[in-house]
This record gives C-alpha cells, sequence and structure tokens, in this order.
C-alpha cells in the first residue's frame, strides 16, 4: 500500500491528500475494506493522530488530522463554530445556473423521520459546461453536465451530494443521492466508476496560533500529473482526463 500524500505538517496538525475508496478511520459498516487514513498515518509518522471531520470513502482531497488532543479540540470547535472555509469540484447533472445559493435543511441520514431538520447552507459556482450529441436518458437528444464549486456554509453529512440533489443536479457516481441509469451510463462513457465529488481546498485556523492555513490539494485540471506520484494521483489523473478529454465550455475561471 502506498503512503499517504502529506501536504503540510507541523507538532501540532497535519494536511494529506485522501484517495478516493479509503476511509478515514474502521467502522463497521465496511467490515471488508482495509485502506484507513488514521491508522495508515499513525503508522506511517510514527504517532498518534486525531479525526477532525471526515470525508465519505468515495470522495478524494483534503482532509486534516490533529497531532495531539488539545490541537483536536481546538480544530474541532472551528469546524464546529464554521471557522474554516471549504471549497470542492463536483460533476453533476444537466448545466446548472451560473450562481447558487441553497438553503436547505437537512435532517440526518440515520435520524427517525420525526426528528428536526438542521440548518444547511451550500454556496455553488458553476465552473464549466458541457454539451454532448450522445443519449444518455431516451427523453433527450443529448447529454449535458457541468463543473461545479461547492462551498459548504455548514456541515451536515452528505450536506454537498443532497443539496445537489435538491437543485436536481446530482452527482454523477453518487449511488445514494444520484441516477443509477445515468451514473451507469458515464462510468462506460468514462471508462471507470466513481464518485465526481473533490475536496478541493480547505482554510482552517491553527489551532495553537489562530494563523489561517490554507491547504490545496494539488489538482491544477491543466497540468498533468508528474509521474511517480504518491496514494492520490489516480484521482488527480481522472479529474484532469475529465477536463481535458472533453469539450468542456468555461463558465467561471477555474483555479482552486
Amino acid at each position: 500500500m502506498p503512503p499517504l500524500h502529506i501536504l503540510w505538517h507541523d507538532d501540532h496538525l497535519v494536511a494529506v491528500y485522501k484517495p478516493a475508496g479509503w476511509l478515514v478511520h474502521r467502522t463497521g459498516l465496511d467490515a471488508g475494506e482495509t485502506r484507513f487514513v488514521m491508522q495508515t498515518l499513525r503508522d506511517q509518522m510514527g504517532r498518534h493522530v486525531f479525526p477532525v471531520h471526515r470525508l465519505d470513502k468515495g470522495t478524494c482531497g483534503v482532509l486534516v488530522m490533529a497531532l495531539h488532543a488539545d490541537a483536536a479540540r481546538a480544530l474541532s470547535q472551528a469546524f464546529e463554530h464554521h471557522a474554516v472555509r471549504k471549497r470542492y469540484l463536483a460533476l453533476v447533472r444537466g448545466w446548472m445556473p451560473e450562481h447558487a445559493e441553497v438553503d436547505h435543511a437537512l435532517r440526518p441520514d440515520d435520524a427517525p423521520a420525526d426528528a428536526p431538520a438542521q440548518p444547511a447552507q451550500t454556496r455553488m459556482l458553476c465552473l464549466a459546461r458541457l454539451a454532448l450529441p450522445e443519449v444518455s436518458d431516451p427523453r433527450f437528444p443529448g447529454t449535458r453536465a457541468s463543473l461545479v464549486q461547492a462551498e459548504p456554509l455548514t456541515g451536515r453529512r452528505h450536506q454537498i451530494r443532497r443539496h445537489l440533489k435538491h437543485l436536481a443536479h446530482p452527482i454523477i457516481g453518487d449511488a445514494t443521492h444520484g441516477k443509477g441509469p445515468l451514473n451507469r451510463w458515464w462510468a462506460s462513457r468514462l471508462g471507470l466508476q466513481r464518485l465526481w465529488l473533490h475536496a478541493w481546498r480547505l482554510e482552517v485556523p491553527h489551532p495553537v496560533t489562530g494563523t489561517r492555513l490554507v491547504f490545496d490539494s494539488g489538482l491544477d485540471l491543466a497540468r498533468p500529473s508528474a509521474p511517480g506520484a504518491p496514494a492520490g494521483a489516480d484521482d488527480i489523473a481522472h479529474w484532469q482526463a475529465l477536463w481535458q478529454g472533453l469539450p468542456w465550455a468555461e463558465v467561471a475561471r477555474i483555479t482552486p
């Protein structure tokens, strides 16, 4: 198993690239899984690590962990009090509007039906649009898609995925909140099946100094990956091939 790519670290926190298909930590829901960021990073660094936020198994990109309990408390409070800024990249069905502000409360997936929904807000920016003459749905003469930058302003589970479904622009490859036939069509068209959601950039206050830290996943859609890159290189290559291999029309400047 290749080592995780460490984006930055000091004595208090570490930022890593989480590859798609890895779990952040062990869970009974994926008993057969063998790739865990926490355990791999602990062995790689030779010290204990503390999770302070999570990414879904299918999501790749920037993940931050604390290196001691005090840092974990400070970082967890920063996430809880919305003192972090997160930006994601998503491939979605159809043509998104240039801008969208989603204010749609969400009930936790595993909550009872009478549980109150929690406030949830996401800011969306359409980066590029695509129109293919190929038919993915017999109701339409062609296939449309968009590249979207999503910035969750709150931290509900599956928030981006559920808010894009709410807008009728589900993420391609989302088996839970997307469209199965469309996911299969895109998997065949692109030659791979995956969730097209990427944690592109994360800004957090340092848990000790309070200095604003900016961590970038390293994804540059226009620049090929370096050969021999560590874990996560396949994800980067997938996104670059998606961008470079299809006739996208930019709507906004694409910079992480």
